[in-house]
Formats: C-alpha cells, sequence, structure tokens
C-alpha cells in the first residue's frame, strides 16, 4: 500500500486546517488524534473525498508515512509537546522530521532541538501565523532549526504558505529557536497592534461620539490608505457591522471588556527586558489586557474615581483625521520596537536574522499583514543594519509630517479622560529616542548617592563617585570628585541592589 507524504497529530481546527492545506497541494496526509472520535469526525466531514489516511495509534500513524517520514504536531505547548514527541522516539528512523507547529516557547524550541538532534532526528520549531483561515489557505510559516532540514521541507512548505507578489510566505528563519523566537516577537507586534487599534476606537467612540455605522465607515475608508491597509483594520471595520441575532444589537457593545492572552506578548517583554531592548508600545499593550481583566473593580472605582466627561468640541472630521495619523505614527513605533527586538536576539543567538525577509513573509497570511510592511522590507533592503526604523528615510520623515497631529490626539485624550497607553507609550518612544539627553543623569547621581554604583561623566573618561553628604555650595567651584583608581574595579560592587 502507498504510503503518505506528511503526518499530522493534533486535529484542533489548526490542525485540521494545516492538513487538508497539505493535502488540497498535492501531499497526501496521515492524521492521528488522541481521541478516535474526533479523527472519525474529520474523516466523515472535512476530509471526506480527501487523501487522507486515518489512524489510532502512534504507531499505525508512524507506519502510513513514507520515509524520512515529515510529522507536524498540532498540540498545546508545553508539556504535551514533550509528551508526543517521547511517544514518537521510539517509533522512529534516523533522518526522520519532527515539526513542531504550535506556539511554543522559543527556549523549549531550543532545548527539544539539542535533545533530538545528537540521536539522529531531525527538528523544526515552527511559527504558524494567520488563524484559521490562514492554516486553511495559506499561512505566514517562520520555521526554525537545521538548514537541511527546512530544504528538504520546503517543497512542502512553499507551497502551504500564503502567496504573494514576492514569493510564498515562508523562508528559512535561522537555527535552534529561532522560529519560536520570531513568531513570538510578531505575536508581541500583533498585541501592539490590537491595542492601539482598540485606542482609536475608543477615541471615536468615547470622544467624539460616533455610533457603530460611523465606525465602520471610517474604518473601511481607512483600509483603503497605503498608511493602514491592513488584516486588522479590515475585520475591525466588519465587527462594527455585525448586529447580535440574539439582541438585535451592535455584538461589538454585547462582548465583556476584559481581553484574554496566551502567553506570547507576555515572553515578548520579558526577554524585551532581559535583553534591554526598549519596547514600550508591546509592554503597554500587555499591560492594558492586564488592567481590563479587573473587570470588577473597574466598575467599583468607576463610582468612586469621577474625571472629565463630555466629547471633543473641535472639528470632527478633523479628530478623525488626527486619529488616523497618530495610529500610524504609533504603528510604526510598535513595528520599530518588535524589529530592534529581532536584531538583537539574532545577535545574541547566533540566529542570523534577516530582517528584511521577516518583513516580506508577513505580507501575506498572519495577522498582522499590512500594506506598509512593504515598506518596512524596503527600509531593511537598503540598509540591513538599520539601527531603528524609525531613521529609514521614509519613516523619518512620516513621522515628522504627522507629529503634530500625533500630540492633539495625546492632548484631548488627557483632556477628556481616556486612557491611551499605547499611543502614548509610543509617543514617549519617539520623543525619547530623538532627545540627545535624558534625565538619566539624575538617576545616576541617585545610584551613586545611595549605592555608590558610580556613574561616567560629559567632560572626562572614566567611572567616578562622589561622597554626596559632604558637598557644600562653597566647594562647588573648588573640588571635582575623584576617579576610581586604576586598582579599583570599573563597576564596584554596590551596596544595594538597584
Amino acid at each position: 500500500m502507498a504510503q503518505q507524504s506528511f503526518g499530522v497529530i493534533g486535529l484542533a481546527v489548526m490542525g485540521e486546517n494545516l492538513a487538508l492545506n497539505v493535502e488540497r497541494n498535492g501531499f497526501p496526509i496521515a492524521v492521528y488524534n488522541r481521541t478516535p472520535e474526533k479523527t472519525d469526525a474529520f474523516m466523515a466531514e472535512r476530509a471526506q473525498g480527501k487523501n487522507a489516511v486515518a489512524t489510532y495509534s502512534l504507531e499505525e500513524f508512524v507506519n502510513a508515512l513514507e520515509r524520512p517520514r515529515k510529522i507536524l504536531i498540532m498540540v498545546k505547548a508545553g508539556a504535551p509537546v514533550d509528551a508526543v514527541i517521547q511517544q514518537l522516539k521510539p517509533l522512529l528512523d534516523e533522518g526522520d522530521i519532527i515539526i513542531d507547529g504550535g506556539n511554543s516557547l522559543y527556549e523549549d524550541t531550543a532545548r527539544r532541538t539539542r535533545e533530538l538532534e545528537p540521536e539522529g532526528f531531525r527538528f523544526i520549531g515552527m511559527g504558524v501565523s494567520g488563524g484559521e483561515e490562514g492554516a486553511l489557505n495559506g499561512p505566514s510559516l517562520m520555521p526554525g532549526g537545521t538548514k537541511s532540514s527546512y530544504e528538504y521541507l520546503s517543497p512542502i512548505f512553499n507551497k502551504i504558505a500564503a502567496q504573494v507578489e514576492d514569493g510564498p510566505c515562508v523562508t528559512y528563519i535561522g537555527p535552534g529557536g529561532a522560529g519560536h523566537y520570531v513568531k513570538m516577537v510578531h505575536n508581541g507586534i500583533e498585541y501592539g497592534d490590537m491595542q492601539l487599534i482598540a485606542e482609536a476606537y475608543s477615541l471615536l467612540k468615547d470622544g467624539l461620539g460616533l455610533d457603530n455605522r460611523q465606525l465602520h465607515e471610517i474604518f473601511t475608508e481607512w483600509n483603503t490608505t497605503d498608511e493602514l491597509n491592513s488584516y486588522l483594520i479590515e475585520i475591525t471595520a466588519d465587527i462594527f457591522r455585525y448586529i447580535d441575532p440574539d439582541t438585535k444589537n451592535h455584538l461589538v457593545d454585547m462582548i465583556l471588556d476584559s481581553a484574554g492572552q496566551k502567553g506570547t506578548g507576555r515572553w515578548t517583554v520579558q526577554s524585551a527586558l532581559e535583553f534591554g531592548v526598549c519596547i514600550p508600545t508591546i509592554t503597554a499593550a500587555v499591560n492594558a489586557r492586564i488592567m481590563s481583566s479587573y473587570k470588577q473593580e473597574r466598575v467599583a472605582a468607576s463610582q468612586m474615581l469621577p474625571g472629565p466627561t463630555g466629547t471633543y468640541q473641535g472639528d470632527a472630521k478633523a479628530f478623525v483625521n488626527m486619529v488616523r495619523d497618530a495610529l500610524y505614527c504609533s504603528k510604526i513605533c510598535s513595528y520599530a520596537q518588535g524589529m530592534a527586538l529581532l536584531a538583537t536576539a539574532s545577535k545574541e543567538y547566533a540566529y542570523d536574522l534577516n530582517l528584511s525577509e521577516m518583513a516580506r513573509i508577513w505580507k501575506g497570511g498572519c495577522i498582522i499583514r499590512a500594506g506598509f510592511l512593504g515598506k518596512i522590507q524596503s527600509a531593511f533592503i537598503e540598509n540591513p543594519n538599520l539601527p531603528n526604523l524609525l531613521l529609514a528615510p521614509e519613516f523619518k520623515q512620516t513621522i515628522l509630517d504627522r507629529q503634530d497631529a500625533w500630540r492633539e490626539v495625546l492632548a484631548a485624550a488627557a483632556k477628556l479622560g481616556i486612557p491611551v497607553p499605547a499611543f502614548s507609550a509610543s509617543l514617549d518612544y519617539f520623543d525619547s529616542y530623538r532627545r540627545d539627553r535624558l534625565p538619566q543623569n539624575l538617576t545616576q547621581a541617585q545610584r551613586d548617592y545611595f549605592g555608590a554604583h558610580t556613574y561616567e561623566r560629559t567632560d572626562k573618561e572614566g567611572f567616578f563617585h562622589t561622597e554626596w553628604t559632604k558637598f557644600s555650595e562653597e566647594s562647588v567651584q573648588t573640588s571635582t570628585p575623584e576617579p576610581l583608581q586604576a586598582d579599583q574595579p570599573t563597576t564596584p560592587q554596590p551596596t544595594g541592589s538597584r
């Protein structure tokens, strides 16, 4: 009996859709799910008439696949992935390829690579973006692992990925956990994008008093612009139009304002903190979801903590345009932060990431697909070592042309009492990045005062410590702090931990 080209373990919606995508593109599939009822339902319904083989044990599943076996695991991240791998290992042969297509933590992927490769197995950790629709019709794929394993799988990946004008939305990301790291940062950018859109919605709804019909029209129009054309803007416009069949009200107004999260945004923030990379917009987006979860506290606080009331009293149409400009400027900052984090991780982990390729494969299939990703792609093609997206000529000029509107929107939000944490974080990021001097000279003085942490000076080389309590007004013209002696450590042991 002919064996199947590709195997999928895990038949939740993403697993089913990827399996059907693979089969539709000419690669016969074998499937396995821990609960046989799920397998039966898949075969009787969605896989009926397809070149698909159902299996009911891992032994049967492995035997149904041609060698070297190509197995995609689509189960919950974490321990379930490890459990499946351990069950598979005794059944596999040298050279077989295991692909983890879930949202695994990149450190887990790196560990699994280190464990499996010496045993003769090949392992790919692959980020998959696009949701249910993307999985079925063409996702953005971010595979990491050994280059030879990727090359063996690339004929399948190239077929099932989303297709854009300059190729399929897949590329070799890098070794070890690179694929899942890039997917993690992609999701962090997604958090930022979604929060910025939510804040624009709040400004228009609460700041101008617009109804859902007007919001639908505005977001539909924004989706036709070069700046904001994107999947998330498109679906937002659709959301404002949907009527709840039960209540006959707009469904968006019936949804509890408490957002969930699965961890990838938080992982992005944690990684940025470890590397010392500033990603305030993404951090604000994670915090906004956490704050939204305090629903009962917020309801109680709303009765005890009054703030401004009323709506924006200026030109409504002009305000809509300013919000659009503020959204785009903030969006640029969010992507700049994500790309800066990828660049740093690439150096730290020796991923050798091609940032222009990262932008290219996000142009189709994935949740953050957007028209302006082509501009990001071009910026990194023109200057692969670009230190920050804000310095790319087009983005620099875009923000300089729109910053007055951006600032006006933030001022209006403050006066109206409308929280816009991601808009604010983005503007703060821009203003901090463009300043040649920040107030952290005072921070360093404080650290030296209470902890002898030392500081550097603007007028001479070296590290210095001052006995601040000995300072007097009379001595300011005659005394300067002594530099650390050559035999002292350049980073003295602090007496405090801050």
